[in-house]
């Protein structure tokens, strides 16, 4: 079989292998310093995308603009038109904004009463950077800074600062410090698992250090690979954290196995033959099934979720690789040290392999009455999923997605409250036909007509409106009602698509127009997602089912496996949306209720858990069809016992890792954390537990039959019954 040929290989060529290694982690990360150029721009779906191409296409771009809210800090002061504090406040900011050359285009409420708000209580001052573009950050940090002085000259004013540049600010920031929270986490709790589950620390370190050469040289080659396709922030944390999990997963399969066999009399080397057999098989199987799985998503067409799939794939291709070449050799040059650093009452124990008492007992019980038990399981995996019917795809605002304790933030509520959209405005983008500049009278005489259809809208679009020249194009800004992405915007966004656009810039010969903007951005993107995602959901099924029936040979068993992976992947759907959409358990995961799902994850989370959840399933069957000679209700529950140890360690590994997400600061991620969690203990405990061996027992002799013929009579080469 190939993973013992590697291993073979690996055994007579240590140093090479392991100098291969470290070359092609050195050779990776030198390709993401020196080859590193431009990364490619993501582009949106839709209509917005549209918009962001026809932007893209200008010599100069969109300005970026900020707001200040002027407001009283306590609360039954006079209205801002008899406020003197209020009003002196924002004339100082005005003048010292206007002084300071950073900023063009300033805007006064004492100016426009469309900048006061609706209670008639605070004002807006709105502006934009000046500059080009390696000048927008240092005007950006003059304008904060004079903002915080005047606010100190009018200590019973609060000036609340937020828009386009402190938003993207906060947000870079704040998967900054997630990125180096994950990384402070994962390797410290990896560590203290592995320990607990090895007895000792050098063999604990064993998968962490494969692990994490499998990260860094995946951070190395998208650096290269980001040239070409776009590879967000975010890509970057679910990379270190899905490659730790599945890197150190990998590696405890497989020295778990060669510890066992080391334990059962085998040479150093020959458990590593028989280890790369049996659970290099595995690894691989799983391995593929992942990368297939998450390349479904290509098929949305979205480059961010391309770029995460390119990531996934190299992170699980390199572990997968880690654990079959590398790995052999370093136990063989490592030899019985791979045991010192023993823990006290662990290091023993830890070495022989065990069965679990608990789950052999488990798999006992439930194989006597498989109907009754394995019925009410899934009935309970049921009642899980019911949450998920009512599941609505909602993308955070960074006001929703972050901690209000962040001062933009902050800001943004505040600013939102006071004056809705204009935090989050849609922005239309004005171009011609036929190329050229699209200013013109019977233009400025449509926006006009824009301007008085939005103020008749009864609220449903809002002002002030912003009209921007953007080299040839004319970009208005729109502030909608409702949150910036709740089911109000949308129907904002829809009317100012379908209606009021058509109604007025419509009219304009040769002018073309899109719309952009958070609330479209985010619709455009679900809307492409619930499009694309029977393809993908189809393409995953069925690829999954050609592994697994390649790999067992048994269509009741690949049957088998899918279902019950969907039956988990729901119930975490459901606690997914009873968590975070509903609201349940806000307070101790530190996150507040927006009334949403973000619109990528259940996807992202179908592919993954649907590729990683075949670990356990490869791992556990494979061990059940080793014993297949010893009686059909003996082999599933000696398969279940004696895989518990391994299959209950990288769930452990696994759940840890995910938790991780919990800890990280943006909402979305916070969703990504339980939903996987949740996932992969539904997965290590009831499916692994209960339903599997309920379901083989139901079958009987069925689930191992091909074309008539038992598939336990024919000879399994790599998985040899000698070798359990």
């Amino acid at each position: 079989m190939l993973p013992e040929k590697i291993a073979a290989w690996s055994l007579r060529h240590r140093a090479l292998t392991l100098v291969g290694w470290v070359a092609l982690v050195v050779v990776a990360l030198l390709s993401g310093m020196l080859l590193d150029g431009e990364s490619r721009r993501s582009t949106d779906p839709g209509e917005s995308g549209r918009a962001q191409t026809a932007l893209n296409a200008q010599d100069t771009f969109d300005p970026l603009r900020e707001n200040v809210l002027v407001a009283p800090k306590e609360p039954g002061s006079p209205p801002f038109v008899r406020n003197e504090e209020l009003r002196r406040a924002t004339e100082d900011l005005v003048t010292t904004l206007t002084g300071s050359g950073a900023v063009t285009d300033v805007r006064s409420p004492l100016a426009d009463g469309e900048r006061i708000s609706a209670d008639g209580t605070s004002g807006l001052v709105g502006f934009a950077i000046a500059g080009g573009e390696k000048d927008l950050r240092p005007n950006f940090e003059t304008t904060t800074a004079r903002v915080t002085e005047v606010g100190a000259r009018h200590p019973s004013v609060r000036l609340s600062q937020s828009g386009d540049l402190s938003l993207s600010t906060v947000v870079d920031k704040g998967i900054r410090e997630d990125v180096k929270r994950s990384e402070l986490l994962s390797l410290p709790l990896t560590l203290v698992i592995l320990l607990i589950v090895f007895g000792a620390l050098v063999a604990a370190s064993v998968p962490l250090l494969l692990a994490g050469t499998s990260v860094a040289a995946t951070f190395g080659f998208l650096s290269v690979v980001d040239d070409f396709t776009p590879i967000n922030s975010a890509t970057t944390v679910i990379t270190l954290l899905i490659g730790m999990a599945v890197g150190v997963d990998y590696s405890l399969f497989f020295l778990r196995r060669q510890r066992e066999e080391r334990a059962r009399g085998h040479s150093i080397d020959s458990s590593i033959r028989v280890a790369a057999r049996t659970s290099g098989h595995v690894v691989i199987v799983s391995g593929v099934t992942v990368v297939v799985c998450v390349g479904g998503l290509v098929f949305t067409g979205l480059d961010n979720f391309t770029g995460l799939a390119i990531s996934t794939a190299f992170v699980v291709g390199l572990a997968m690789l880690g654990a079959v070449s590398v790995l052999p050799a370093l136990l063989s040059l490592l030899g019985g040290k791979v045991d010192r650093g023993r823990i006290p009452w662990l290091g023993k124990r830890r070495t022989a392999a065990e069965t679990s008492r608990f789950w052999s007992a488990t798999a006992r019980v439930v194989t006597r009455r498989p109907a009754l038990l394995g019925g009410l399981a899934t009935a309970l995996l049921v009642l899980l999923t019911l949450p998920a019917l009512g599941m609505r795809l909602q993308d955070p605002t960074p006001a929703e997605s972050l901690p209000r304790s962040k001062a933009a933030i902050d800001a943004a509520v505040r600013t939102q409250e006071a004056f809705p959209g204009v935090v989050y405005p849609a922005t239309v983008v004005l171009t011609a036909e036929r190329g050229g500049p699209v200013d013109s009278p019977a233009l400025r005489a449509a926006i006009t007509d824009l301007d008085r259809r939005i103020g008749e809208s009864g609220g449903v679009l809002n002002k002030p409106v912003a009209v921007a020249n953007v080299d040839e194009a004319v970009v208005v800004r729109v502030p909608l009602s409702g949150a910036g992405r709740d089911a109000e915007a949308d129907a904002a966004l829809a009317k100012l698509r379908t209606e009021v656009l058509p109604e007025t810039i419509g009219k304009v010969n040769g002018v073309e127009f899109a719309v952009s903007g958070r609330t479209a951005n985010a619709r455009d993107f679900a809307d492409r997602v619930v499009e694309r995602m029977p393809l993908v959901f189809g393409f995953v099924l069925l690829a999954a089912f050609l592994l697994l029936l390649r790999a067992f040979r048994s269509v009741p068993v690949a049957l088998v496996s899918i279902v019950l992976n969907l039956l988990s992947i729901g119930a975490a759907y459901g606690v997914l949306t009873w968590v975070f959409q509903d609201g349940h358990f806000a307070s101790p995961l530190g996150f507040t209720p927006y009334g949403g799902v973000v619109g990528w994850l259940p996807m992202f989370m179908f592919v993954l858990l649907l590729g990683l959840s075949m670990d356990y399933h490869i791992f556990i069957l494979s061990r059940i069809r080793e014993r297949r000679a010893e009686g059909a209700v003996t082999a599933i529950v000696r398969g279940t016992g004696t895989s518990a140890g391994v299959v209950s360690g990288a769930a452990v590994i696994m759940v840890g890792v995910f938790s991780v997400f919990i800890t990280l600061s943006a909402i979305e991620y916070k969703m990504m954390g339980v939903g996987m969690a949740v996932a992969v203990l539904i997965d290590a405990t009831l499916i692994r537990g209960v339903l599997l061996p309920a379901f083989l027992a139901v079958l009987g002799e069925r689930a191992w039959r091909r074309d008539g013929k038992s598939v336990a009579r024919e000879p399994v080469p790599e998985l040899s019954s000698s070798n359990a």
